[in-house]
């Protein structure tokens, strides 16, 4: 399908899986932000890059996404937002007693309450335009949980039900709003987990990916970060106009278990 003519922004996208929604965003023709807390040569290097592969237009605004005022000025810079994918998102794994409150702070901050930030700019713009998209990429823990994650899965979990809520106040609009659920993906940042894992359980690489990574995701397949940008495409076909509410999951089979 063709973007054409569509704004897509994607928050945390310098890298893993927004980067790849953004190059799968930018292939179907839409122009696309790209966003992350740093602001460096590289990042707007990388927009550069997706413009000059697919032809369409594509930017690099900085902005913290643990900061509401610029979750908000994010969109406002942007000035156009017809398709929102909040992807931005942090990890800590401690067990709850000893999770370090900045740590539990700043979770909630980037993997909830920005989406809440920028969702709240985006929707008039979306209005104006008289059509849009919100995409929440939640996790495979904004249905199930796991321990020693408990300010991430409470994140996942109430951007579930936040795009729930964003759904039903659009439900009479052309705009709709989604979660996908994905299980474990392969991106740069898991791949550099793998060597000490390897040490640690002294196991090859194929063990760790299937026994350790994997050990939840049934299919023992990661996910890919072009797979991810497919779904967010799909969610902006007509073919999706009924589609609102809910979440799509990515995940493998994890959560069928």
């Amino acid at each position: 399908m063709s973007l054409k003519g569509k704004t897509a922004i994607i928050t945390g996208s310098n890298s893993g899986i927004g980067l790849g929604i953004a190059w799968e965003m930018a292939r179907a023709g839409a122009h696309v932000v790209l966003n992350s807390f740093t602001d460096n040569d590289e990042d707007h290097a990388l927009a550069e890059k997706i413009a000059k592969e697919t032809g369409t237009e594509a930017k690099y605004i900085q902005a913290d996404m643990s900061k509401g005022d610029q979750c908000r000025a994010l969109i406002e810079k942007a000035g156009v937002c017809d398709i929102l994918v909040n992807n931005a998102g942090i990890q800590h794994v401690a067990p709850i007693d000893q999770f370090p409150v900045a740590k539990w702070d700043a979770i909630i901050a980037i993997n909830l309450t920005s989406a809440f930030h920028t969702t709240a700019v985006a929707l008039p713009m979306m209005r104006k335009a008289g059509w849009g998209r919100v995409v929440n990429i939640a996790s495979a823990h904004g249905l199930t949980a796991s321990p020693f994650k408990s300010a991430y899965v409470s994140a996942k979990h109430g951007l579930v039900g936040m795009t729930k809520v964003v759904a039903l106040e659009t439900a009479e609009e052309p705009i709709t709003a989604n979660a996908i659920c994905p299980g474990y993906v392969l991106t740069p940042l898991v791949e550099a987990q793998i060597p000490d894992t390897m040490k640690e359980y002294k196991m090859s690489r194929e063990e760790v990916i299937r026994n350790v990574l994997l050990e939840r995701q049934p299919s023992k397949q990661f996910a890919t970060v072009e797979q991810l940008g497919g779904v967010v495409e799909f969610l902006c076909s007509s073919a999706a106009d009924q589609i609102t509410g809910t979440t799509i999951s990515v995940d493998g089979g994890w959560t069928a278990l």
